[in-house]
């Protein structure tokens, strides 16, 4: 038996205790039973991931989108230890702080777009949105408005597993565990730009934002929710001008604008947030994922000071909302670091500089394959599209599981990719921001390899 790790258990009986006591998240329960984890890691370095049995594999995905700066980087071991060793832990309710929540703080409103100076923090990214749904409903409810409490999020919108934002995400699937939403979310159909913009005449006008607004009311209505590009509904980006017309529309509605930037934030799109890709500020901005990259659990919903003094000037009493690692400090101290790291190594442009090599990638797999269409990319976050029919648009059978079956043998390939399924059959490419222009080279070479097996297989 192939031993592995520290306690000199073999990966068989790894296997075994996985099956026998992990219940994994997004995982089909049947498969993990049957076989087991397909992967599991031992350690990391850069872009690359060693397995126990010894492979290696280019992490091209950033594991969830949000492995920014790469794996194994001992600084932000350092500063993590560093400040365990000095203060483990600190709580910040009741009206108490420490030194890295407030540096962190700063330097979040130093890099945020617009007015966004204040800082509420979390554990993650649905802790994040889930904050600001109680944050403009509090809002609204303290300027005595309370009837403006709905939320409007879009199709294929994706903002976490808690209950608000499950009710919140467009992506279908996410809602069958569950037997009933929460009560006041609303989806409008993404990227109707000239109807955000007025235009009556479009057929899915009624189900726009400005459509949804006017029937429901815009007294009624708290807030819309976005992704500046949508990732796991598809990594949609938006055309000009859309981003632009929702902002306009929430102002000449009195509504509140969030985005949310779980995915799309600290240098992900080739800006530190990816609203600035397109110039326009929020209201609230939920971020989480790459502000520590993942080596500590962290997430932020910031807003204005403006906002925040008007919540403080009606508010007689505490605002009872907070979680327990709430500005942790040794995960404000990694996100300090992070951050720096981002910034002294030019990461963020690095992004947006292989962002166009990528691109590129992604329009050869598309000119060079049969069943391939629709590549996109904004600096590291891109995707392409599988077709039976590509010119016709008709997709593959659902039990075939296109994405799925490409990402399989990528991985063959010692190339971790990830599926968007869900009806939507497309391979997510998001590699950590410190790639090369020769690791892009590699992820495409490998996933046309992968892309030409699936096609003699189907074709």
């Amino acid at each position: 038996m192939t031993k592995s790790l520290a306690a000199n258990i073999s990966v068989e009986e790894l296997r075994e205790l996985d099956k026998k006591h992990y219940l994994h998240p997004i995982t089909p329960l049947k498969q993990q039973q049957a076989e087991g984890p397909e992967l599991i890691f031992k350690s990391a370095k850069g872009l690359r991931i060693t397995d126990v049995q010894g492979n290696e594999f280019i992490d091209g995905v950033s594991a969830l989108w949000n492995v920014n700066v790469g794996y194994g980087r001992q600084e932000l071991a350092e500063v993590a230890r560093e400040q365990m060793m000095n203060l483990s832990y600190a709580s910040s309710f009741f009206n108490q702080s420490h030194e890295n929540v407030i540096r962190l703080a700063e330097k979040l409103a130093k890099i945020a777009p617009g007015k966004l100076d204040v800082s509420f923090f979390t554990s993650g990214g649905s802790e994040s949105n889930e904050t600001a749904f109680k944050i403009v409903r509090h809002y609204w409810k303290l300027k005595g408005k309370a009837e403006k409490s709905k939320i409007i999020a879009l199709e294929n919108g994706y903002h976490g597993v808690a209950m608000g934002t499950t009710s919140a995400t467009g992506v279908p699937v996410f809602k069958d565990m569950i037997t009933e939403v929460a009560p006041g979310f609303l989806h409008a159909i993404p990227y109707l730009t000239e109807c955000e913009k007025g235009d009556k005449s479009h057929p899915d006008y009624e189900r726009s934002l400005r459509g949804i607004i006017e029937r429901e009311g815009s007294e009624t209505i708290a807030a819309v929710i976005m992704e500046p590009v949508q990732g796991v509904g598809g990594v949609n980006i938006p055309p000009e001008g859309y981003l632009q017309a929702v902002r306009d529309l929430c102002d000449e509605q009195n509504i509140l604008m969030i985005t949310d930037e779980i995915i799309t934030g600290f240098g992900r799109t080739g800006k530190m947030f990816g609203v600035d890709n397109w110039n326009v500020v929020p209201d609230l901005m939920c971020v989480a994922k790459g502000i520590t990259s993942g080596y500590v659990q962290l997430g932020a919903v910031m807003l204005s000071s403006e906002m925040r003094d008007e919540m403080t000037e009606l508010s007689d009493g505490p605002m009872f909302h907070g979680f327990t690692y709430s500005g942790h400090p040794t995960a404000c101290a990694v996100a300090l670091k992070n951050i720096e790291i981002l910034e002294t190594e030019g990461l963020v442009e690095n992004s947006r500089k292989l962002g166009e090599k990528l691109f590129q990638g992604l329009k050869y797999l598309e000119e060079n394959h049969q069943i391939t269409a629709d590549a996109r990319a904004l600096g590291l976050l891109g995707a392409i599209s599988l077709f039976k029919d590509r010119d016709n648009r008709e997709g593959f059978d659902f039990d075939l599981h296109a994405a799925t079956a490409v990402v399989e043998l990528c991985r063959e390939r010692n190339l971790i990719l990830r599926p968007l399924a869900f009806g939507m059959e497309a391979v997510a490419i998001a590699p950590p921001l410190i790639a090369t222009e020769q690791d892009i080279d590699t992820i495409i070479e490998i996933l046309s390899d992968a892309i030409k097996e699936f096609e003699q297989k189907v074709l």
